[in-house]
């Protein structure tokens, strides 16, 4: 059998009209109009449809009335609704406080009350029918009992577990109720902790799932049917954009959304028929168990009416549609029998049966008992009677002399006798003597004895072994350690840095002061033939290059780092170098560059040659920049056409004809220019005169130079380079 889905369309609210009435109902046939074709109508049947002229008792007379009798014939009923918020399901299920607006969970109830008391007449009092109900809800996705109050309910609610096939609530209270009355009263109370709250589409809307359990018990003689009835009355899913929902009731209206969700998608699992069915991703859909539940199932589909709840009744009835194709199995819930309770174990609880007290199987039973002494008139003995009796011996007596028989051909010789064991008492413990107590000195005294004692033994067991006479390469690999301990190692490193300098320095073509780098590193390398072979090669090359009149180039350089930054730059162009990589080329003024550290002073190896310290590490220095580019009145008339052409478009600022030089970007264009703006700071406008002043711009070093002057070419036109 499928599941049953019934149609109930609610009546019109004051604040709606007539006209924008779209849903309609021909028989068993809900109509409703396409959202994007009004002219064309959408169709569902179910198996019936209740009218907004229809009463709360047509709706459970013809409906809900019949499942009474199958509820009494060892059947589970199910009952819910389902709908929007503003639907009216919980008018359906509950209703109102009169008579007529009674809802389907009353009349249900007192439907099954009239049933007990038609049975108990029939039967002429054999057969016995009790009620008992919970009832919880499922708020935020977790079970609270609505019989406890909510102050004193726990932040997790109650645990959900499996047994038998069905979804059981632990710690649920259970209620029974043996009136109509009862019943009310419990459900009155019970409603009144239901999470309940005002939205803009209804002003007590349910804000949780809540669930009825009725169990029904029918006796009789000795066997007992149990049947379960529930009634559900799901929240409705709400679209916030219409609700105005606060923080507190968006939570709320979450939770019932994926509830609800979770449903859909079980129902369309199980219309499919798909393997895994979502169950256990919700509470309500692992309660409900809809399709796996055994029993009758009836959907209460509670639709509005009117326009502005047009999609979410189509919703509603696509739904209910593919509910109702889902099969539910109708099994009878199996009586259970009273039968005689069965018999406890003789040997656990207070019910032990003890077996009859027996005479003594032998005479040397309890012989180790003492008769009682005779006593005087002085004094008074309370003598213990002796054992006439065994208990728990159910063996007969040759058993039991076979036994002590046994017992004595296996004994071992090393054991005592058996009758020697029965006729001798137990000996007495003996007192242990005691011993004087110890005080803190003597216990010092006897550790230190005993230590002494322990050392003497280990030093007398040791043997002395005779000292190993260490090789030579040993010797020398221990007196290597010991200068690199020593840090005569360091002072390697620092004449091979100067060797490095001299090797810079002679590439260069200053020879002099490689010559002075080779003297100072030669104290390192004392007995170093080639070392000298270059210094004497160097002395001769210098020789010859002197001239009359002319100073060692060394000295020159020395008295002009003292010099103002414009005296050196002349210096330098009318230096000529024979040995240096740049003499065969005709622009002169590209000797101005600066190779070393400009303005940096005096080097130490140049200062003191018979200083020892570690060569610093050379870093470009810029704050000489403004004093450099300050100096607007060179005189060095040796620049080639192309050093002049390089020097007017640095000094044009023209972004655009900068960046266009090779190696120079956009970029670093820009940081030209604006390195030339900070010069002009305060004064009038900076111009650059040589290659030497470019050079010390910031971002732009040697290459930078070098790769711009050389690929500049100059054209018929002044004005026009290419590269």
């Amino acid at each position: 059998m499928s599941v049953k889905v019934v149609a109930r369309v609610r009546p019109l609210l004051k604040a709606e009209l007539d006209k924008d009435t779209i849903v309609s109902a021909d028989g068993p046939v809900v109509r409703i109009p396409n959202p994007k074709n009004e002219s064309e109508n959408y169709s569902f049947q179910f198996n019936s449809v209740h009218t907004s002229e229809a009463t709360q008792q047509e709706l459970f007379d013809k409906e809900v009335a019949p499942t009474v009798k199958h509820l009494f014939n060892g059947f589970d009923v199910t009952i819910f609704a389902y709908g929007v918020t503003g639907t009216g399901k919980t008018h359906t299920m509950r209703g109102g406080k009169s008579l007529a607006d009674r809802g389907v969970i009353p009349r249900f109830l007192s439907g099954i009350y009239r049933r007990c008391r038609k049975i108990e007449k029939d039967s002429k009092g054999e057969t016995k029918a009790s009620v008992a109900m919970s009832y919880y809800e499922i708020y935020n996705d977790k079970v609270f009992d609505l019989f406890e109050a909510p102050e004193k309910r726990t932040l997790t609610g109650l645990l959900l577990r499996d047994n038998g096939g069905k979804t059981i609530v632990v710690g649920l209270t259970e209620r029974p109720c043996g009136t109509l009355k009862d019943f009310e009263k419990l459900y009155d109370e019970a409603n009144v902790n239901r999470s309940t709250s005002a939205t803009k589409l209804n002003a007590h809307s349910s804000r949780s799932h809540a669930v009825l359990c009725v169990k029904v018990s029918v006796t009789t003689g000795d066997q007992i049917r149990i049947s379960t009835a529930s009634a559900i009355d799901l929240a409705g899913s709400e679209d916030n954009r219409r609700t105005d929902n606060n923080r507190e009731r968006l939570v709320e209206s979450s939770s019932i959304n994926k509830s609800l969700f979770v449903l859909a998608q079980c129902v369309e699992a199980i219309s499919k028929k798909q393997s895994r069915i979502p169950y256990r991703e919700s509470k309500m859909t692992r309660i409900l168990s809809l399709g796996q539940n055994n029993g009758l199932t009836i959907m209460i589909l509670n639709l509005a009416p009117v326009r502005s709840y047009h999609l979410d009744t189509l919703s509603s009835l696509n739904f209910a549609n593919r509910t109702k194709k889902i099969e539910v199995r109708e099994v009878e819930n199996e009586p259970i029998f009273k039968g005689c309770s069965r018999q406890v174990s003789a040997f656990t609880g207070t019910s032990l049966q003890r077996q009859p007290l027996r005479p003594l199987t032998s005479a040397n039973h309890n012989a180790n008992v003492r008769p009682p002494a005779e006593h005087t008139n002085d004094e008074k003995v309370l003598s213990k009677p002796a054992k006439a009796f065994s208990v728990y011996s159910d063996r007969s007596r040759s058993s039991l002399m076979n036994q002590y028989n046994s017992a004595a051909k296996r004994s071992s010789p090393l054991k005592r006798p058996a009758n020697n064991l029965l006729n001798s008492s137990r000996p007495l413990k003996v007192a242990r003597p005691t011993q004087p107590a110890l005080s803190k000195s003597t216990i010092e005294d006897m550790v230190e004895k005993k230590v002494s004692e322990m050392l003497a033994a280990r030093t007398i067991d040791q043997t002395v072994a005779p000292a190993a006479d260490i090789s030579d390469d040993v010797k020398k690999r221990l007196e290597t350690l010991e200068q690199r301990i020593e840090g005569r190692e360091d002072s390697r490193a620092e004449g091979l840095s100067f060797l490095l300098m001299a090797k810079q320095h002679q590439a260069r073509g200053e020879d002099s002061s490689a010559l002075k780098m080779y003297e100072l590193a030669q104290e390192y390398f004392p007995s170093n033939s080639k070392l000298e072979g270059k210094i004497t090669k160097l002395r001769q090359k210098i020789q010859e290059k002197k001239q009359p009149g002319q100073r060692e180039l060394s000295s020159t350089e020395v008295s002009a780092a003292s010099l103002p930054t414009h005296h050196v730059d002349s210096m330098q162009s009318t230096r000529k170098t024979k040995g240096s990589p740049l003499a065969n080329d005709a622009d002169g003024s590209f000797r101005d560059l600066p190779h070393d550290d400009p303005g940096s002073g005096s080097d130490p190896a140049y200062s003191s040659p018979h200083r020892r310290s570690k060569p610093k590490s050379r870093k470009p220095r810029s704050k000489t920049l403004s004093s450099t580019l300050s100096l607007t009145t060179s005189e060095n008339g040796s620049q080639t056409p192309r050093t002049q052409r390089l020097l007017r478009i640095i000094n044009s600022r023209d972004t655009a004809q900068i960046r266009l030089l090779k190696g120079v970007g956009a970029k670093k264009a820009e940081g030209i220019v604006e390195a030339l703006h900070v010069a002009d700071a305060g004064s009038e406008e900076v111009l650059v005169e040589s290659l030497a002043q470019l050079g010390r711009l910031k971002g732009v070093g040697v290459k930078t130079v070098e790769n711009a002057r050389m690929g500049l070419a100059l054209g018929s036109d002044e004005g026009s380079f290419e590269f």
